[in-house]
């Protein structure tokens, strides 16, 4: 499932042709029936109702009822909204169930979550399973794009480690420029920007690290 957006917040469509690859179109329809199946039981698992996880995710319930019945294509914020107020990761929204003891994961297999309009693009690769998983992300931005995180839920850590290129992370307000081999660490609950600042693409590897257990009520 692709996610192409304009800016963070605004409704996102498959970036798939219609009618032109039908594996392609195939796939798209049963990542969003996977994501339909893991939003619901985790909805369930936790006791909420429909109403409650709009609430406290800030997601409509419209855009729930027609997640949960595979409609529509949710955005990257949609996403990590529910997942924060889940308790969960964002991968445990999409993924099936576990395959063998050992995963490798291929940059190639894995759609972007996350596309601007100038090429930059996030992938999701994996997620460690146990108490306190840790997302594995795989970023490029282009010069002079950007992506605004809204804060997580408390607990969370990002490190972000630039492969190549150059760019400019913005925690709470406070740039930090990080060329290749430099490596960043923060609270994730604050507002965060990756932006990229050099004359060519930023290459990077960014993990989010979860807290164990559920997330809090509200």
């Amino acid at each position: 499932m692709t996610v192409r957006c304009q800016s963070n917040d605004r409704a996102v469509q498959s970036n798939v042709p219609a009618g032109k690859d039908g594996d392609q179109v195939a796939e798209t329809a049963a990542a969003l029936r996977t994501v339909a199946h893991n939003v619901r039981a985790a909805r369930v698992r936790a006791g909420l109702t429909l109403e409650e996880l709009s609430r406290r995710a800030q997601v409509s319930k419209g855009a729930l009822v027609g997640l949960e019945k595979a409609q529509g294509n949710p955005n990257l914020a949609t996403l990590v909204r529910l997942a924060d107020t889940l308790g969960i990761s964002v991968s445990a929204l999409m993924q099936g169930p576990p395959e063998g003891r050992v995963r490798v994961v291929s940059a190639e297999a894995v759609a972007p979550l996350w596309t601007g309009e100038r090429g930059s693009e996030a992938r999701l690769m994996l997620t460690t399973s146990g108490p306190a998983p840790v997302e594995v992300w795989r970023w490029r931005l282009e010069p002079g794009e950007e992506y605004a995180s809204h804060p997580h839920q408390g607990g969370v850590v990002e490190t972000v480690s630039v492969t190549s290129g150059r760019m400019t992370l913005i925690v709470d307000g406070t740039e930090h420029i990080l060329e290749a081999g430099r490596t960043a660490t923060f609270d994730g609950d604050t507002p965060h920007t990756y932006r990229g600042s050099g004359s060519e693409p930023c290459h990077l590897i960014m993990t989010v690290h979860l807290p164990p257990g559920p997330a809090p009520a509200s």
